[in-house]
């Protein structure tokens, strides 16, 4: 089963795919992630992504997506995948199609802007060892102290009020356009905002099943 995960940052894409690959027995490929290996395996198409990296410029469309290309045909894609962060645009969207790259689900996690700065303004993390926390649903043992490594735990700048509106003002105005365009080809399944991480794989597994 080949599937997308759609949603704003904070919405819960990454707990999902964990979820999913774990469940479905197939990977999760984040852009994130394939870039850094790419990057770090000079591929072809790696090396040209370092170059507009080390300018500090984007990284356009079609090395994102050639980049996917090389990632896709690894074997452990066979069965299937769950993409996470890619495609962010409509042109991203159209250039998979174009590859020939069969997607069979998209499924969009709801979730309101004010529940997503609520949800990523409670985040922790560890300076020290990266560990995660949430000053409501995960709290550590003593506040503020890292459970594992005894490190002070901090807010990161992405999870700070104003860059978080940022980013949701950049989703809706780049990626949200993607629920119509996957709507309208039939594929899109929205997962309705749930409480808990639990009941929001059990829409998922539902929207899978249908």
């Amino acid at each position: 089963m080949n599937l997308i995960l759609l949603g704003a940052p904070g919405a819960g894409k990454g707990t999902q795919a964990e979820i999913l690959c774990t469940k479905l027995g197939i990977p999760t490929i984040s852009t994130g992630n394939i870039l850094r290996a790419a990057v770090k395996d000079g591929t072809e198409m790696g090396l040209k992504a370092k170059s507009y990296m080390d300018a500090g410029a984007l990284v356009p469309d079609e090395v994102i997506i050639g980049i996917l290309k090389e990632r896709l045909a690894q074997p452990d894609c066979a069965k299937g995948f769950i993409l996470d962060g890619v495609p962010r645009t409509i042109a991203q969207a159209e250039a998979i199609e174009k590859m020939g790259i069969q997607i069979d689900k998209v499924l969009e996690l709801s979730v309101s802007d004010q529940t997503i700065i609520d949800r990523m303004s409670g985040r922790r993390v560890c300076e020290k060892c990266g560990a995660s926390y949430h000053i409501q649903s995960k709290r550590s043992k003593v506040e503020g102290v890292c459970d594992a490594c005894g490190g002070k735990l901090v807010i990161r700048k992405d999870d700070e009020p104003a860059t978080v509106l940022d980013r949701l003002t950049a989703y809706h105005k780049q990626t949200e356009p993607l629920v119509d365009f996957y709507r309208t080809r039939g594929k899109l399944a929205v997962i309705p905002f749930c409480a808990s991480i639990e009941g929001t794989t059990a829409e998922v597994m539902k929207a899978l099943e249908a």
